[in-house]
């Protein structure tokens, strides 16, 4: 539909021998004053302005935007592409493929059912790291993922031809996040005569990494993204912003995973949640764009909806890197600078909140144990991880106080980037192995740390395991596998250290898995990669593997002395998310770091080490070799780079990307406009969203006789509520599996069986390391079933409460459902029979994910929770005033009552008319497909 152009907007712009139309921002009063990220969108108002959805006084509304105001005013995004991932896009397939057959049996037109913007499919989280450290472990790691996925791969392949604007890129090519800033994103459209600035939803929450790059765009969930597909705009709040000012540089030593640990523990602790975060200031050229776009992956780690820089030379010196054309790259430029969109560094827009960073004052650092935004200083990483430590292990074992493996240095020292000064003289205590139990919790907080030392015997040798010991080093993720920087830096770190010696330690399960193709070719044009597969940093795959939890056993010695001795061991990888039971069952400990530091755990094998002042090990000459010996200097790693990447790389490797290789090409696809389901299918089945819909909603009701399914507490994240992982045999989903045939070594992941809503059912609340206060000192997902007294799983009594039609509610803490906007976050709560979550704060995503699935957000009183309102999951809920709904308005708050005598009002977290329409409808999907069939 044409704008209505109320404000006189529509112009033209020749760039060269052509010419766009383009909607010009200097129309609006107040444009000149605004953020580089609210001009964007600004002007998608203008271009998309209809007089219903988009009118005129939200444009005037975003123009004459108050920094200071609190978000109030609903305007609707139309985002020029849609992008996913295979775990969250086949759900997305699937339902579209419903959705067609319930259009055709409401008697409309199936084939309607398409996206009407441009969607891509990047099939990049099904791979596994089965096979490491060998020459073949690519090639059998792609056939397993064929072998495994192979129903997903057929259906996907359909859905590339049975729907109109829908390309899929296949297995094995690279990870989705690198892909679209190398391939696919555009940064400014040329599409129908018009240009205008690229903005994109993805189905992944680093789709923010794309922000680097000057593009508007940010994760939402399965469901929203299916709307924006099927031509409905992201209703949302005008937001703050948070102008992040940047100044100097990075200093040696430091690299931009450093950088981007250091960004989030400052913006998390300020508090960014639900806002735009856009950088500026003079700093801002000194950031490469494979740097922004390290800082804009991590995004949700911190909660912001975006981290933007915005368009300038190092964009277009980026672009000409990775093979646009020249034309493309002229029409950036020019459209950029005529729409005020270019980087001024002396500019500072108006923003609602400012912070400042020094980038001379980062330093090498790691995240963790659980969570990215715990910043680890390198310097401190040993006194913090026994620090850590003790809450890992039970207090009954020896007491060690001595530096890991060589009698060396207390934790006191420390030092601030490399090259450190030469370690001081030995200075360890007597062995306090015959320390009384009393005695171990005083020793752990001076220094000391619980050992356990745990005799293994593999293929590999004979050797000691114990608490600590780094189990996985995985080089893996788009966070950082799409930086050169860090990539050759890790490269040249393992070269050094081979000519030093050096190896990794046996126990070490090392990984490299590219988000692209690309870096492949530059360590092999550069010679690095013998130096990394001597290590046992082998390819593994082109996919997002260790940091989804795809990081394969470990070897089967190594599993069982962890598991037998009960051991706290440790992942390390340079990713961007190490929640609690996330990477790999047996691993209690996750480190985020740089590429060249994974590389540097790895020849440690453990995570109890001072890595500025105690060896990695010795020499092939008998020395000891500390990490400054061969830690690369910047110099080494520039001249690497100007000789090993060019842009010839990636124009060959995207020349034909969505057509995939022979395996991908005699996939034995179905047609027709329909999918032909197969009954018994374990991977993709019909889901029941639209089972019995008429084609005129029902009126909502009120909640009455509502049981607690969980009571959880703070920071509970989308990990812990959606089906990740592999699945036990002994799980619901397992059981499933095994009843309907599947053997277990065939089990896969809950990620792989996103298509099959019986699988993610019983996934759903079902993390390892799930604590549901209603079944106290247990973990994973278990619950009271109320009505029997007894101890279930939370599917085995979902399952109990709907066949007694019992309907359930969720209560919980702080941040509920912070994480990864997955959707089945919200269809599992929804299919388990949840009617509302009555939490203290939300998750904006998971919120908005919640009322996409008909799940209604309540909030409990400001300063209240379930304790302090005496509630502990027992009791009988009712909820009303919610069906004054049903008069088109949305209520402030609905009255909680319970059958012990306890009421309070909740707030609704339905925070606009258009989620209000949505969940009036049942969900969004009920919506659209109602709206389309009025059409």
């Amino acid at each position: 539909m044409a704008s209505l152009d109320t404000f006189g907007a529509r112009s033209e712009l020749r760039v060269g021998d052509a010419s766009y139309e383009i909607f010009r921002l200097d129309k609006v009063d107040g444009q000149e004053r605004l953020p580089y990220s609210l001009k964007i969108l600004l002007e998608n108002l203008l271009r998309t302005e209809d007089g219903a959805n988009i009118t005129a006084e939200h444009i005037r509304a975003l123009g004459g935007w108050d920094p200071d105001a609190e978000p109030n005013v609903e305007i609707q995004f139309t985002p020029a592409r849609v992008l996913m991932q295979d775990f969250t896009g086949v759900p997305c397939v699937v339902d579209l493929a419903t959705m067609r057959e319930a259009v055709r049996d409401l008697g409309g037109d199936a084939t309607k059912v398409n996206p009407l913007a441009p969607a891509q499919l990047v099939i990049d989280h099904s791979v596994v790291a089965d096979l490491f450290g060998r020459q073949d472990a690519f090639a059998r790691n792609v056939e397993l993922e064929y072998e495994r996925n192979g129903e997903r791969y057929q259906f996907l392949r359909w859905g590339q031809s049975a729907f109109n604007e829908f390309k899929v890129v296949p297995p094995g090519t690279g990870i989705v996040h690198q892909v679209n800033i190398e391939y696919l994103a555009r940064v400014i459209f040329d599409r129908n005569g018009q240009a205008y600035p690229d903005t994109v939803v993805g189905t992944d929450s680093h789709t923010t990494m794309v922000n680097g790059l000057g593009v508007v765009g940010w994760g939402v969930g399965g469901i929203e993204a299916e709307a924006a597909m099927l031509g409905q705009p992201v209703s949302m709040l005008i937001p703050r912003v948070v102008g992040f000012k940047l100044s100097g540089e990075l200093p040696e030593g430091a690299t931009a995973t450093d950088l981007v640990l250091v960004i989030t523990e400052q913006l998390r602790k300020h508090g960014v949640v639900g806002k735009f975060v856009e950088f500026y200031g003079p700093g801002v050229s000194a950031v490469p764009l494979a740097n922004r776009a390290t800082i804009g992956n991590m995004s949700p780690e911190y909660g912001s909806t975006v981290a933007i820089f915005p368009i300038d030379d190092e964009t277009l010196k980026y672009l000409r890197l990775t093979g646009r054309d020249d034309a493309h790259i002229a029409l950036v430029e020019a459209y950029a600078k005529e729409q005020g969109l270019w980087h001024d560094p002396e500019r500072e827009p108006v923003y609602s909140q400012r912070l400042e960073l020094d980038l001379s004052t980062v330093e090498p650092s790691l995240a963790g144990p659980k969570r990215p935004q715990d910043r680890v200083p390198l310097a401190n990483a040993k006194t913090l991880f026994r620090a850590a430590l003790k809450d890992y292990v039970k207090q009954d074992v020896a007491v060690e106080d001595r530096a890991a493996g060589n009698g060396g240095q207390a934790d006191e020292s420390s030092a601030e980037s490399f090259p450190a000064s030469d370690p001081p003289a030995n200075d360890h205590a007597d062995d306090p192995a015959d320390k009384p139990r009393d005695l171990i919790s005083a020793a752990v907080g001076a220094g000391g740390r619980p050992t356990k030392p745990t005799h293994v015997t593999t293929a590999d040798g004979e050797f000691e395991l114990d608490h600590g010991a780094v189990v996985i080093a995985a080089i893996t993720s788009c966070t950082n596998t799409s930086n050169p920087q860090v990539m050759i830096g890790a490269a040249l770190l393992a070269r050094n250290a081979v000519d030093k010696g050096l190896s990794r330690k046996p126990w070490v399960k090392t990984t490299l898995a590219p988000g692209s193709k690309v870096v492949t070719d530059y360590y092999d044009r550069s010679g690095l990669t013998p130096y990394l597969e001597k290590l046992g940093f082998n390819l593994v795959g082109y996919g997002c593997t260790t940091c989804i939890g795809n990081s394969g056993p470990l070897a089967e010695e190594i599993s069982a002395g962890v598991q037998e001795s009960d051991l706290s061991v440790v992942s390390v990888l340079s990713g961007n998310r190490n929640f609690e039971g996330r990477i790999n069952p047996d691993v209690k400990m996750n480190y985020l770091a740089s590429p060249p530091l994974v590389v540097a755990y790895a020849l440690a094998g453990t995570m109890d080490i001072d890595l500025f002042n105690e060896p990695l090990g010795n020499g092939s000459d008998g020395e000891p070799v500390y990490l400054r010996d061969i830690w690369p200097s910047p110099k080494e790693i520039d001249d690497v780079i100007a000789g090993a990447v060019a842009s010839d790389m990636f124009t060959s490797r995207y020349a034909d990307v969505f057509a995939g290789d022979e395996r991908w090409q005699g996939l034995d696809t179905p047609t027709g406009e329909t999918f032909t389901w197969d009954e018994r299918s374990t991977y993709v089945r019909k889901p029941p969203y639209f089972e019995g819909m008429a084609s005129e909603p029902s009126d909502v009701t009120d909640i009455e006789g509502a049981r607690v399914l969980a009571k959880l507490g703070d920071s509970v994240t989308t990990d812990h509520i959606s089906p990740a992982g592999a699945i036990k045999a002994d799980s619901p989903a397992g059981r499933y599996l095994a009843e309907h045939g599947v053997e277990r070594r065939d089990f896969n992941s809950y990620g792989s069986r996103r298509g099959n809503h019986e699988v993610m059912i019983r996934g759903t609340f079902a993390n390892i390391r799930l604590r549901n206060q209603l079944v106290p000192g247990v973990e994973g997902g278990f619950t009271v079933n109320h009505l029997t007294g007894e101890q279930t799983t939370i599917y085995d009594a979902s399952a109990a409460y709907i066949d007694a039609g019992v309907p359930l509610v969720i209560l919980a803490g702080k941040e509920y459902g912070s994480g990864s906007s997955r959707d089945w976050a919200a269809k599992g709560t929804a299919l388990l029979g949840v009617r509302a979550v009555i939490a203290e704060s939300f998750e904006r995503i998971h919120r908005s994910n919640l009322i996409g699935m008909g799940v209604l957000p309540l909030q409990f009183p400001q300063g209240e929770n379930a304790e302090s309102l005496g509630l502990d999951g027992t009791e009988t809920f009712a909820i009303t005033g919610i069906e004054a709904l049903n008069a088109g308005t949305t209520p402030r708050a609905v009255t909680v009552t319970t059958d012990t005598g306890k009421s309070f009002d909740a707030v609704v977290r339905i925070d606009t008319p258009g989620e209000a329409d949505y969940y009036r409808h049942g969900g969004i999907l009920q919506y659209v497909l109602r709206r389309m069939l009025a059409s």
